[in-house]
């Protein structure tokens, strides 16, 4: 379900910035942190020997990761070339091709009451049927795999591990700081609900295997990496929330000109 979660949770944003053609909802510094986390974390569990699915899912954050700074300067490239021959063209002063709109928010593929479920549903199928897999007689799954004199401790795996937790920590501040400046417009609020989500049944899927000391201390920077980061995710929803509540209160109480030519101010 984790993995099911990390596959669903970039496709949003990075559908989204193709919308609008921009990157601009994302901040720079969120995304090379990010990276940088997603570097060390499957370099780290790789070393270390944890579940496969610490590596694969770090993998493949690290190409997702690619994919969202591909499209922030690719579409910042488009919109300076844009704003150049705009500015070739006309007797004004050269435009300010540094400087960049602020994004709006698109209409989704799907309306959220469509598109959610879906999305769950999804996850939930992934883990119904990774169960139904390994429940069968076929299929080999070694018991308990890294329980306790299995897991190895070296200083090397532990340090990136932690470094790839701090990464993952440090990332989420630049984001929170930037949605100040946009109000989270051009950033999907998919993409943290299903990172919760993800983080969430990723912790769960590393404590099922065991509670031994050793194997926690083993993957203690993975699950402080992941737990940390959901209340940050969760401060990101509450800008969603806050941003979008103040647009609604804003709208109710704009002020309107009447026919005559007076202002009035009211609900709309």
């Amino acid at each position: 379900m984790s993995l099911a979660c990390w596959i669903v949770v970039y496709s949003p944003q990075i559908w989204e910035n193709y919308q609008l053609k921009s990157g601009e909802g994302l901040s720079v510094t969120f995304i090379v942190l990010w990276l940088l986390g997603d570097i060390t974390n499957a370099v780290g569990g790789a070393m270390a020997k944890l579940l496969p699915t610490v590596v694969i899912l770090a993998l493949y954050y690290t190409a997702c990761d690619v994919v969202l700074l591909v499209q922030v300067y690719y579409y910042r490239h488009l919109k300076r070339v844009k704003a150049q021959k705009q500015a070739d063209s006309e007797t004004s002063p050269l435009l300010d091709v540094t400087a960049a709109p602020t994004p709006a928010q698109p209409r989704p593929l799907l309306p959220p009451s469509l598109e959610y479920p879906l999305l769950l549903t999804f996850v939930l199928g992934a883990g119904v049927g990774a169960w139904y897999l390994t429940d069968t007689p076929d299929v080999s799954i070694p018991e308990k795999p890294g329980k306790g004199s299995e897991v190895e401790l070296e200083w090397k795996s532990q340090t990136l591990g932690w470094l790839s937790a701090v990464l993952y920590l440090g990332s989420r501040v630049p984001q929170i700081a930037h949605n100040y400046k946009t109000r989270c417009a051009g950033l999907s609020l998919a993409m943290f609900f299903f990172s919760i989500s993800g983080n969430i049944t990723y912790v769960v899927s590393i404590l099922i295997i065991s509670l031994e000391p050793r194997y926690l201390v083993a993957n203690a920077s993975w699950l402080a990496g992941s737990s940390l980061t959901v209340f940050l995710d969760l401060f990101v929803l509450g800008q969603f929330a806050v941003f979008s509540w103040q647009d609604r209160k804003a709208e109710e109480n704009k002020v309107f000109v009447d026919a005559e030519g007076e202002e009035v101010a009211g609900d709309v």
